[in-house]
């Protein structure tokens, strides 16, 4: 749980957003730090092997924060056997010396901000963790985001929310000092939690679902949830169950066994002795950990060191208001006063345009851009905005601006290679221009990086069909169906029938041509449920039903057409041309700009995906109020 932060779930992050690098690489200075007067903060960087500390708590501080997170990084490697830990959104640590420093970036409340002494603020683009060095212990909350964070990174399939929040309970207990990692310690607080609250029978701890009061509503149950999913989680690595875990969730998720039976099954305990059994676990005292060895790569002395100017400084804490709600509107101004001082500032440049491209100004964003990548053409995630803004700007349409856009892609990936959101917007990129089977090569890039966003994983289901893999898909579009977000699982449901149709077709011989890549957004901008198809024909796909790849169209609405209840027909003037679009289900259409469908749209400029059959017919993907 955090202190006013959210969880950043990149799971339901949509494939075209925004992705940030973990930070600039800097060089070690070749001459001391510069002397600042007396009272003002001198802001340095400490750049780590993975992570990137920005901080006015001075050098020593820095390297020791960016350690205990190396640490971390460490010990779950080390645990889930894993050579490589992906981190699917960038993150950026920002140590500040005292609390005074800390509130310019902690949330408010009734207009005050919050006491807090870490935070963990997420978004679809960029994570950041701020610390405040003047209290005892800032970690335990920032760990346990970041556990989620590692899970979402290196994890496959979506687990209930006590395995979800007992791993990052557990992982959060970490005590390093300069010889080695311990993992697995239990927190006072827990036990105690567990002997002043009691403890939830484990049958019904299982069945938490994401939607249950019991994990969303402050008080007792919820308190009582998260300690006692820490301890089952110590309980299950002390008795070394987790190969039983896998079991348990293999017949509860695959097999649809009830939960009572599966625990029966998995642990060969009944669920009154599983609860005996914790519970005398639990009263014991007697708890182990892990001794984990500090790798000498993360070694602190090997870190380097870069003193920030001023303007620097400032464009990183302007960057945290422009991802928090409460400071939003702030950051664009700070940016603006950033520039007047330093006009040359990359970061400045950078910030106002993702800034503009929020607010879709596209003219104003495009300009910051072009100046950041004058001002430097070495960060990777202007390369990945440029894109961003062609894609925006002009769709899914094929020529100079594709290529244009796969360049920029292209540049990104190499100047970060682990830049998850480039692969998927350079699938979109790769499909439009006809070359299906490079699509879904990078397309399964970005899921081996970030392997449970699910908006990346129904894209490489679609791709699988695009390349006449219909088994693929449908393993893929299987375990979607019953995703958590209700329009990825309709939408899931959908494509799942089309798929085993597919499937059918070419197994009597037909060769279908199965539909193209649709454009998911996931969050906020998720405004659309599919209807879900639940039967499956043998009958060989139809012309009518095969949906060519998607289309681009922008220009002025003039109308629309209701009168054939649930669809709606736009009338679309672009250009010289005169177009009839149709929307199969208006409250099951992809929105962009606008809360809901409204048949009184009238001279309204519109930006349209659609795709169009064999028989020229079209089907409205999406449709972005402009």
């Amino acid at each position: 749980m955090s202190s006013g932060g959210r969880r950043c779930s990149s799971s339901k992050r949509f494939a075209s957003g925004v992705l940030i690098p973990l930070a600039l690489i800097v060089a070690i200075p070749s001459s001391p730090l510069p002397v600042v007067r007396a009272g003002e903060p001198q802001w340095v960087e400490v750049r780590s092997p993975n992570f990137s500390v920005v901080t006015d708590a001075g050098e020593k501080r820095g390297r020791d924060v960016a350690l205990r997170f190396e640490q971390m990084r460490a010990a779950f490697g080390t645990l889930m056997t894993k050579a490589k830990v992906n981190l699917p959104v960038p993150l950026q640590i920002v140590a500040f010396r005292n609390t005074k420093e800390m509130r310019q970036v902690a949330p408010l409340w009734k207009g005050k901000p919050t006491q807090l002494a870490g935070l963990f603020q997420g978004g679809q683009d960029r994570c950041f963790i701020m610390l405040d060095m003047s209290v005892e212990n800032p970690y335990p909350v920032v760990f346990h985001e970041y556990a989620h964070e590692l899970m979402n990174g290196n994890l496959q399939g979506e687990f209930d929310p006590w395995f979800e929040e007992g791993f990052a309970e557990y992982f959060s207990s970490i005590e390093v000092d300069n010889k080695q990692v311990r993992v697995g310690k239990v927190p006072e607080d827990e036990y105690l939690i567990l002997q002043q609250l009691g403890m939830i029978k484990i049958a019904d701890l299982f069945k938490v679902v994401q939607q249950s009061s019991t994990y969303n509503e402050s008080g007792d149950h919820r308190t009582t949830f998260y300690a006692e999913s820490g301890m089952l989680m110590h309980y299950i690595y002390d008795n070394q169950l987790m190969p039983k875990v896998g079991l348990y969730f293999d017949l509860q998720k695959n097999k649809h066994v009830p939960v009572e039976a599966a625990i029966q099954q998995a642990f060969a305990l009944s669920p009154q002795d599983f609860d005996k059994a914790l519970r005398n676990y639990v009263s014991s005292g007697r708890y182990r950990y892990y001794p984990i060895p500090s790798p000498a790569a993360i070694a602190p002395d090997k870190y380097t060191v870069a003193a920030l100017k001023p303007s620097d400084s400032a464009a990183v804490l302007a960057d945290i208001h422009l991802h928090s709600p409460d400071y939003q509107e702030r950051a664009r101004s700070e940016f603006e006063a950033i520039l007047k001082s330093d006009p040359n500032n990359a970061a400045a440049c950078r910030g106002l345009g993702y800034s503009y491209l929020q607010q879709q100004d596209f003219t104003h964003a495009g300009e910051y851009f072009k100046q950041a990548s004058a001002l430097d053409s070495q960060d990777p995630r202007v390369h990945y905005y440029n894109a961003l803004l062609t894609f925006r700007e002009g769709g899914l349409t094929r020529g100079a601006q594709t290529d244009e856009m796969s360049k920029e892609l292209e540049t990104a990936i190499k100047l970060d290679p682990g830049f998850a959101d480039s692969y998927a917007l350079l699938a979109f990129a790769q499909m439009t221009s006809g070359d299906s089977a490079k699509a879904l090569a990078t397309m399964q890039k970005a899921v081996d990086i970030s392997p449970r966003n699910e908006s990346y994983l129904y894209n490489l289901a679609n791709l699988h069909l695009a390349n006449g893999q219909p088994d693929q898909a449908i393993a893929i579009l299987t375990s979607l169906r019953i995703a958590d977000n209700p329009a990825l699982a309709a939408e899931s449901a959908a494509m799942l029938a089309q798929a085993r149709r597919i499937k059918e077709a070419m197994q009597s011989g037909a060769t279908p041509v199965p539909g193209g890549l649709l454009v998911r957004r996931s969050g906020s901008e998720a405004k659309s449920t599919a209807p879900a198809e639940t039967t499956s024909s043998a009958a060989p796909v139809k012309p009518e039903e095969q949906w060519g790849p998607p289309k681009f169209v922008r220009g002025m609405l003039m109308g629309v057409d209701c009168s054939g209840d649930p669809a709606a027909v736009l009338t679309l003037a672009a250009g010289a041309k005169t177009l009839k679009l149709n929307v199969p289900d208006r409250k099951h259409v992809l929105l962009i700009g606008a809360d809901e469908f409204s048949c009184t749209w009238n001279k309204q400029k519109v930006a349209v995906n659609y795709r169009e059959n064999a028989t020229g017919d079209t089907s409205v993907v999406s449709v972005e109020i402009q």
